[in-house]
């Protein structure tokens, strides 16, 4: 469990060990309506914290590179989790009528505490009453980075006729390792500079930009076989699909070795998740064996769907060593992104 959660965090993480603990899979032990509820209460910060990620980064100047000047960037972006979003209200989530009860009122989301939750299923089944208890997973706080959901971000900038650069991020599909799965990004920026149009601005040290840019991140973790006391899988696969897209206005004052920057815009994203497999649950019938168990196939949720969008402003500062380009970059908005990265920079 613990390893899908990591790399959903960024490739950064793929070496991270997991924890023999049952993992968010054993909602399903319920009906598909609290499963539903349970995972997207469980994921929606990682998700959405990833999509404000996914959307920094993308410049550190708003000064344009001459015709087919470029730059290459390798740095990261990390969307600090707020700490109201590390917990979630069991009851809030599942409502009253659920087929899940727990002692606790609350249990940890993937960027809450470590701790893991007791939680029981009571159904009926074939009109017989059946239970079954487990330990939904706790969050990974302490190993995400300032309690951050990190992106990574590999980008080439090339510069255009008419004052524009183009911008692209490059994920290849990376293997996670045997039957865990893989990952891979590919993003699409345009930066328009626009300084001429404010008469002698052009002659300072100041320029200013339009710039809009798109990514989508593909995530496939192989949960693959399963056997514990009430859950078998077989063939499990999640996928998390994230796209994430920004407009802003940026400018930046370029001096010799300094560079400010920042700029101020618009961004949206969308994540979805999906389950496939074969999930059989065990439970308790309260009857002497052999019919103290019996197996219930069970219902996978679908449309498990994060969104996040929202104003944001950036402020950021450039170190230029000649060619070398060092740079940082902080954004308020709903998950607040801190920036960090190198560049080769050429014209």
């Amino acid at each position: 469990m613990k390893k899908i959660i990591l790399t959903l965090s960024g490739v950064f993480l793929l070496t991270v060990n997991t924890k023999a603990q049952n993992g968010f899979e054993n909602a399903l032990l319920s009906d598909a309506r609290d499963a539903k509820n349970l995972i997207q209460a469980y994921f929606q910060p990682g998700m959405e914290g990833f999509i404000n990620a996914m959307n920094s980064g993308w410049y550190h100047t708003a000064k344009v590179h001459k015709k087919f000047g470029f730059d290459i960037s390798i740095g990261a972006s990390a969307a600090l989790v707020p700490s109201e979003k590390e917990m979630f209200n069991i009851v809030s989530v599942l409502g009253s009528n659920s087929n899940i009860t727990s002692n606790s009122a609350t249990a940890s989301t993937f960027a809450g505490p470590s701790n893991s939750t007791r939680m029981s299923v009571n159904r009926n089944i074939n009109g017989q009453d059946v239970s079954a208890e487990f330990d939904f997973p706790g969050g990974v706080t302490g190993d995400l980075p300032v309690n951050g959901v990190p992106a990574p971000i590999a980008q080439l900038s090339v510069g255009l006729p008419w004052k524009m650069e183009a911008m692209v991020r490059v994920i290849p599909k990376i293997d996670l390792g045997e039957d865990e799965g893989t990952v891979n990004m590919l993003g699409f920026g345009i930066k328009k500079e626009i300084t001429d149009w404010f008469g002698p601005l052009d002659k300072t040290p100041l320029h200013v930009s339009l710039l809009a840019a798109y990514t989508t991140m593909n995530v496939d973790y192989e949960i693959g076989d399963v056997n514990t006391d009430v859950l078998e899988v077989r063939n499990g696969l999640t996928n998390f699909n994230l796209t994430a897209f920004t407009a802003q206005a940026i400018a930046s004052l370029n001096f010799p070795i300094i560079n400010i920057y920042g700029g101020v815009g618009y961004n949206s994203g969308s994540s979805s998740f999906e389950m496939t497999g074969d999930f059989q649950g065990v439970y308790q019938t309260g009857l002497p064996s052999p019919n103290n168990t019996v197996r219930q196939r069970l219902l996978i949720p679908s449309n498990l769907n994060f969104e996040s969008n929202g104003f944001m402003t950036t402020a950021g500062l450039r170190l230029s060593l000649g060619f070398l380009k060092i740079f940082g970059s902080y954004t308020i908005q709903e998950y607040n992104t801190a920036n960090l990265g190198i560049a080769i920079s050429i014209r």
